[in-house]
């Protein structure tokens, strides 16, 4: 009866931890897009900006102040040596992801998201030499094809914001690729490293953010109406994208990692459906099909790598088998550090 109970609320604390995820992550991405679109305040490197300075006070609350996780000592060399590079890429990861969110629509951009697993493959075969099964090629097929019907069918297609949200999926693979050499050694979970990198993003970006929008986002204040509503909307996203980062580390701790893959994609299918009912954006019937092509190979992606890490150590190898069993797995490529800020 008591392993019943337990079994019960697990998965109950489970559903729990997806749902808030689902939530806060839905939630930001909307906003980022009301934000440009109906506030008008068109400017994605002062939202990043923004963002990384309310998740770095953040972090640094949850961790030192109300100390709800440890802080993994890092040594100061290596936080210039390591964690600077990981926040630059980290840093240009978000500035591209609201960069297209201010060209297309959010269905269009969490599509190309999606194409992160097959870019992150690709970087690994041609730059590490990596070697990977033939099943883990087969399942980027649907990825790839689902995303040309996409791009082909979208009816406000922009050239700048598809171009922003595919180099989000090469920095989101390099980060990926870069976090395997540069951070080993250490552990990371999301709060403590949005902590690290949240401070040297908000250097790296302040400058840039300044010179380019600095005139805009003053004229911005002098002339926009209902200016205080404005602004509790744009830091009140930034509030939620520090939020979103403890929901994944909440959700990764009560959740499988063939749960969290496919929560992962069903959440992308839910951003495409609430940002259809508040935006009201055309979706053309073979874009959704190319869509639901894309989010299918993903998840098919998610269960070929789950199935090849199972294998045992002593499988028999053949003339084209890999070494060992780590060439048959790229770098995990999940939302502990894409959806955050």
């Amino acid at each position: 009866m008591e392993e019943t109970r337990l079994c019960q609320w697990s998965v109950f604390r489970s559903f729990l931890a997806i749902l808030q995820w689902w939530g806060f992550n839905v939630t930001v991405i909307i906003m980022n897009k009301w934000i440009f679109q109906k506030l008008d305040f068109k400017f994605p490197l002062s939202v990043s900006c923004i963002h990384f300075i309310c998740s770095a006070i953040g972090a640094y609350l949850a961790i030192k102040v109300f100390k709800i996780k440890p802080l993994i000592v890092v040594d100061p060399e290596d936080r210039w040596r390591r964690i600077f590079p990981m926040s630059f890429v980290f840093c240009v990861n978000i500035v591209l992801g609201n960069v297209s969110l201010r060209y297309i629509p959010v269905s269009f951009m969490q599509t190309i998201k999606s194409f992160t697993p097959a870019t992150t493959v690709v970087l690994q075969w041609l730059i590490w030499k990596k070697y990977f099964d033939w099943r883990i090629w087969a399942s980027l097929i649907p990825i790839v094809g689902g995303i040309v019907l996409t791009s082909v069918t979208e009816l406000n297609f922009n050239v700048f914001g598809f171009c922003a949200a595919l180099f989000g999926c090469l920095a989101t693979s390099t980060k990926t690729i870069l976090a395997e050499s540069l951070l080993h050694g250490y552990k990371f979970d999301s709060i403590n490293t949005v902590y690290y990198m949240a401070p040297f993003a908000t250097m790296i970006l302040a400058v840039p953010a300044l010179l380019l929008e600095g005139s805009g986002v003053l004229n911005w204040l002098q002339t926009h109406q209902s200016l205080f509503s404005s602004l509790v909307i744009i830091f009140s996203s930034g509030v939620l994208a520090f939020c979103l980062n403890f929901s994944i580390f909440y959700v990764i701790h009560s959740t499988t990692a063939v749960t969290f893959n496919v929560a992962g994609n069903l959440k992308v299918a839910v951003a495409v459906m609430v940002s259809w009912l508040i935006f009201k954006n055309p979706i053309p019937a073979l874009n959704a099909v190319g869509c639901g092509v894309t989010l299918s190979g993903c998840t098919f992606y998610g269960y070929v790598r789950h199935m090849l890490s199972q294998q045992p150590p002593g499988t028999p190898r053949t003339p084209r088998t890999p070494r060992n069993r780590m060439e048959l797995l790229p770098l995990v490529v999940s939302d502990k550090l894409d959806d955050k800020v």
